[in-house]
């Protein structure tokens, strides 16, 4: 990677810019008892803050708030008939000039009918967009000049020029069914990820390739979230205020080196791109590349055992030869199946209050965490103790048929099987978008099969 593409994913803090929003959240909730109560609710139910749900921002507008926003990083939106201004290069909502007397503050949600139902928000009033739209919202809260709405997108942003038209329901439904539904244990892997891919095609041709991502990731977390307790969890509390899993930072996918070409490969069909990597050092063994999409804002951290040599070739696209020994990636794929197959993800990380949701998951439902593998002022980063899952008899006589593991290791496989996913539990500061290497190389080395 070029000193050019380093700089351009050199993510920076803006303290001064998240205390100005910090201060928009205060005034909301100073001027609404009722958006009050519910930034309480989301501190002592969920273990999550108001701020981490905000999708944007509508405020009175004036040329005073106009060039305090450019002071704070903010640049106007083109195209658009509103003023609309947004952060390039950080983790901020969006600020909209309101339209009206109130200003609102907008909450993102998985559902605005979930929301709406478990709240019972003046139920008669309509909600904006049809069934099926790619927006819809909804006040549910007014008092004293402000507002609370909740909005759900699904592969649309708020800078988007051109309005979204309705899909066909029959369509959605279809494509949303195959995605949850999806076959992933295949004779043979590339006979998965060629499935996969079929199927991806025919619904980009229906939908077009936003929504068809927007589709297949909720399919993505919903498997992940079958397969781990503490998942199922969490998304219930999360669900009594009725807003989902609309608070993700990233999706992690374990690729074997094999596959890893392919794993890529069907995310960019998806719309992803390439963002920063990651390698640990010779002694891990292991790098990543991280990917977003423009306009779901879904970020995937994709894991793979590395070699020193590889890290400045392209190994994001560049089939990786086998290698003679297996690294924790490559083992976990070994043991589980591909993530993006049989396995699902090996976890998902959501914006939390990093305290408040270590201590209530610990405290009402005896959830133990890992120890930290990062503690920045700006970043803190951990793991829910691993879902155990059982490894099947014919990957651990393969491996051993390979020799990559000893015969007390399969043992040890058979009666207690093998680390397979988690929940991470993050905290971002000053809209701060990146990830720490070296704690991230510490828990790679933790999540080892062998050393669990």
């Amino acid at each position: 990677m070029t000193r050019q593409q380093l700089a351009t994913f050199d993510w920076k803090r803006y303290p001064e810019t998240a205390a100005f929003l910090n201060e928009r959240i205060d005034a909301f909730c100073a001027q609404s008892p009722r958006i009050k109560q519910f930034a309480q609710d989301f501190q002592t139910k969920t273990g999550t803050r108001l701020i981490d749900w905000v999708d944007h921002f509508e405020l009175h507008w004036s040329d005073e708030l106009e060039q305090t926003l450019i002071s704070l990083g903010y640049e106007v939106a083109s195209g658009v008939k509103f003023k609309l201004f947004q952060h390039p290069a950080a983790h901020f909502p969006a600020i909209q000039a309101s339209s009206g007397e109130s200003e609102s503050l907008y909450v993102r949600v998985d559902s605005v009918v979930d929301f709406l139902a478990v709240h019972q928000c003046a139920l008669e009033l309509p909600i904006k967009g049809a069934p099926g739209a790619a927006v819809r919202q909804r006040v549910a809260f007014h008092e004293d000049g402000v507002e609370l709405n909740v909005i759900e997108r699904h592969g649309v942003r708020i800078d988007a020029v051109k309005k979204q038209p309705d899909p066909d329901l029959k369509d959605l439904l279809y494509h949303a069914q195959a995605f949850h539904l999806r076959k992933r244990d295949f004779a043979g892997d590339v006979d998965g990820f060629e499935h996969a891919e079929s199927m991806i095609r025919v619904a980009i041709e229906d939908l077009g390739v936003d929504r068809t991502c927007d589709l297949f990731f909720a399919a993505e977390r919903a498997y992940w979230q079958q397969r781990n307790a503490v998942a199922r969890i969490q998304k219930a509390r999360q669900d009594l205020l009725g807003v989902g899993w609309a608070n993700h930072d990233h999706h992690t996918y374990r690729s074997s080196r094999k596959h890893f070409w392919r794993l890529i490969s069907l995310l960019e069909l998806l719309g992803f791109q390439l963002r920063e990597r990651f390698y640990a050092g010779k002694e891990a063994g292991w790098g990543a590349q991280v990917l977003e999409h423009p306009t779901t804002g879904v970020v995937i951290f994709a894991d793979v055992d590395l070699s020193p040599e590889e890290v400045s070739q392209d190994f994001a696209h560049e089939p990786l030869t086998e290698l003679n020994e297996l690294g924790t990636v490559g083992l976990w794929c070994r043991l589980h199946g591909e993530a993006f197959l049989q396995a699902g993800m090996h976890h998902l990380e959501c914006l939390f209050d990093f305290d408040a949701a270590r201590d209530q998951l610990a405290d009402e439902n005896d959830v133990k965490t890992m120890k930290p593998f990062t503690d920045l002022p700006h970043l803190r980063q951990a793991f829910t103790a691993g879902e155990i899952w059982p490894v099947k008899e014919s990957r651990i006589q393969s491996l051993l048929d390979d020799g990559l593991i000893t015969d007390e290791e399969a043992d040890k496989f058979r009666t207690k099987g093998a680390i397979g996913s988690h929940l991470e539990i993050l905290q971002r500061e000053d809209g701060f978008k990146g990830f720490n290497q070296s704690g991230i190389n510490d828990i790679i080395l933790e999540t080892n099969p062998l050393k669990q």
